[in-house]
């Protein structure tokens, strides 16, 4: 193995090793179970590290959506205390402690994904690939090699516009959101541009980890679609309790009144009466 292809990459040199065993390990599993395949490996690859971040997947796609329902509030809190940046900030705090929302956590993930997403380029890039023929993928002679058709990177980028609608979806403000119509668009296009000369090794990993994530995605809006409805009850049903609050309020506030009016009268009369 050389260190060609690592550029100024190399401090990430033994994650780049590391990788390059673990593709070599699950390599062999492939030919225990009688369909050696390189290409395989590396979707195994993506299966192990969807299983290992699962639960910080869970979060971050939670905490997105949280923070997609909960921006026409924000908005609303923004303008009511423009003038004064202390309490806004303060309230902001509040609505995301109630909504259960973590602004870092959707940054762990991917900033977990990045050494790994750097090491698979410089292993694809040194890896010595024996036997050469199970190094290939349908119409791709070396994995290590960009993808000759563009498939890979296509098929990369229709998947992350996939996963960002799909994720839209699950809250109407967000699909009614321009920016986020915006990056609709302009994410899967930066993510085919940037995968164009990529190894196609490791397209065909993002590729498949996309799609794990869109499966994981689809189930966590029929979660939040439930989370949603029960919320709009309960806070309608708050809502109810305020009103009724309000008008028990103004009623026993008429009523004092009543009586202090009926006493005062009362107490006039008398003095006539006197």
């Amino acid at each position: 193995m050389n260190n060609d292809g690592m550029g100024i990459y190399s401090f990430l040199q033994p994650v780049a090793d590391v990788i390059s065993k673990v593709i070599d390990a699950l390599y062999q599993v492939t030919v225990t179970i009688g369909f050696p395949s390189y290409a395989l490996a590396i979707i195994l690859i993506s299966i192990l590290l969807k299983i290992i971040l699962f639960p910080l997947m869970q979060k971050q796609m939670k905490s997105t959506m949280n923070m997609q329902e909960v921006q026409p509030k924000l908005e609303y809190l923004q303008k009511k205390y423009k003038n004064n940046p202390e309490k806004m900030n303060e309230e902001v705090m509040k609505l995301y402690k109630e909504y259960n929302i973590n602004p870092m956590a959707g940054c762990l993930p991917l900033l977990i994904q990045m050494p790994i997403l750097i090491g698979l380029f410089g292993a694809l890039r040194q890896y010595n690939f024996d036997p050469i023929e199970h190094a290939t993928f349908f119409w791709i002679p070396n994995l290590a090699e960009k993808d000759p058709l563009f498939i890979l990177p296509i098929l990369v980028a229709l998947t992350m516009f996939l996963q960002q609608k799909i994720s839209m979806s699950a809250t109407p403000s967000a699909a009614e959101n321009p920016t986020m119509k915006t990056m609709l668009y302009v994410m899967p296009a930066m993510m085919l541009f940037v995968c164009w000369q990529m190894p196609s090794g490791l397209c065909l990993y993002w590729a498949f980890f996309s799609i794990l994530s869109i499966i994981q995605q689809f189930f966590m809006n029929k979660q939040k679609k439930k989370e949603m409805a029960l919320r709009a009850e309960r806070e309608a049903a708050e809502k109810e309790k305020r009103i009724a609050e309000k008008k028990a309020k103004m009623t026993a506030k008429k009523e004092s009144n009543t009586k202090a009016k009926k006493k005062e009268e009362a107490s006039v009369e008398q003095k006539e009466e006197e």
